[in-house]
């Protein structure tokens, strides 16, 4: 099963990508950390990469594409995977049917946890970080036992600038131009499913679990 996560910022499916991959035995295979491990074991893509990232610059659509075929062509992912952070945009996504055609594959669902922006820029503006032990709350569902202090180690909690209101409208700006044509896509290829993603993350995990089977 080869499920791709759509979603907004903040949408909470990294959470859902983890706790579907955990429910398979299939790998969560997340962007992010696919690039820091090729440029942290020096692989010849990950230094292809590193060099646009030190530039500032994104690394092009193509090179993405390769790592990530490198990735899912591994043992574990040979009963599937969840691919959470790609594709954004709509030529990644053509690369990457194109790439998994050849291979005589494709994707099998797109899950698109449906959050209003409204919500997001609520959710995120709750947050609350503790810069010294890396502990994570929420003033409304996560809260400190004292306002604004770490349980674990007492330092001052803040609030990040990536969870502040103006940076989360942003985020959701480049969003909903680069990405939410997507939906379109995946649901021209019939493989779309969207969830309501303002229940409860167990509510979510259910809801999801249902249209994969």
């Amino acid at each position: 099963m080869k499920i791709i996560m759509l979603g907004a910022p903040g949408a909470g499916k990294g959470t859902q990508a983890k706790m579907i991959a955990e429910k398979y035995s299939i790998p969560h295979v997340s962007t992010g950390d696919i690039f820091r491990a090729n440029i942290k074991n020096g692989t010849e893509l990950g230094k292809q990469a590193k060099e646009y990232m030190d530039a500032g610059k994104l690394v092009p659509d193509e090179l993405t594409v390769k790592i990530l075929l490198d990735r899912v062509a591994q043992d574990d992912c040979k009963n599937g995977y969840v691919l959470d952070g790609f594709p954004r945009t709509i030529p990644q996504a053509e690369v990457l049917e194109n790439a998994l055609n050849e291979l005589g594959d494709k994707i099998d669902f797109a899950v698109n946890v449906d959050v209003p922006d409204e919500n997001i820029v609520r959710r995120m503006s709750g947050r609350r970080a503790c810069l010294k032990c890396g502990a994570t709350y929420h003033i409304e569902h996560i809260p400190p036992k004292q306002e604004g202090i770490c349980d674990t180690c007492g330092s001052e909690l803040v609030l990040r600038d990536d969870d502040k209101p103006e940076t989360v409208q942003n985020r959701l700006k480049v969003y909903h131009e680069q990405t939410q044509p997507l939906i379109d896509f995946y649901t021209e290829r019939k493989v779309l499913k969207t969830v309501d993603g303002t229940k409860d993350m167990k509510e979510v995990f259910a809801d999801i679990i249902a249209i994969l089977g």
